[in-house]
């Protein structure tokens, strides 16, 4: 029996995701904690990170001289079974780091090894069912179905197996085995019918 892919987002959805985040002008949620709802979504969006590994990054992962980083490392210490690695950073997750560095971080004069995303204690970070419940609050508006992290990292893989093959999948999602990265070559609706209409235009 196959496996069932994995559920992910589509690219309206994660847009409708992100604005609930911190574009919402009905949010009564304060804007330091908007940046960071924002800016957490888009490292497993757009990382596909971890939800532990989002939670206990440290700001020098992020920041390095006042500015973001080009390339995220993933430190083995915070990576699930130890397996680090390096994944780029997109152009709106520069962006999100760069806003949140300026306007909190730097202005609270915080440490490159402080823990970039707090929770309700300052000296501790933010925890896993913390960002999970930030973002089933968020996709229950946005969305108006359960939303869980693990979908925005799902989110990528899905988008990158679509321009790359499975071994740079692999890499970038940490995964040991190449079988635990295949089940994101299941073909989906939009794939199905990419396929026809190409078939259709070549005649």
């Amino acid at each position: 029996m196959s496996q069932k892919p994995p559920q992910s987002l589509t690219a309206d959805e994660v847009l409708a995701l992100l604005f609930q985040l911190t574009k919402d002008p009905k949010s009564s949620i304060h804007k330091s904690k908007q940046l960071r709802n924002y800016c957490m979504a888009l490292l497993m969006v757009d990382a596909g990170m971890r939800v532990s590994e989002v939670a206990n990054l440290l700001i020098g992962d992020l920041v390095i001289a006042g500015h973001p980083v080009s390339q995220i490392v993933i430190r083995p210490e915070i990576a699930k079974r130890g397996r680090g690695r390096s994944i780029n950073t997109t152009a709106r997750l520069k962006e999100a780091i760069s806003k949140i560095n300026s306007t909190f971080w730097f202005y609270l004069k915080m440490s490159p090894t402080d823990f970039a995303f707090l929770g309700q204690r300052k000296s501790k970070p933010i925890s896993v069912m913390q960002i999970q419940r930030i973002i089933a609050n968020a996709g229950k508006i946005a969305l108006q179905r359960h939303i869980h992290p693990h979908m925005l990292r799902h989110t990528f893989a899905t988008r990158l197996m679509k321009v790359t093959n499975a071994r740079v999948v692999q890499q970038l999602l940490g995964h040991r085995h190449l079988s635990s990265t295949q089940i994101y070559t299941h073909p989906d609706g939009t794939d199905l019918k990419m396929a026809v209409d190409k078939m259709d235009s070549t005649g």
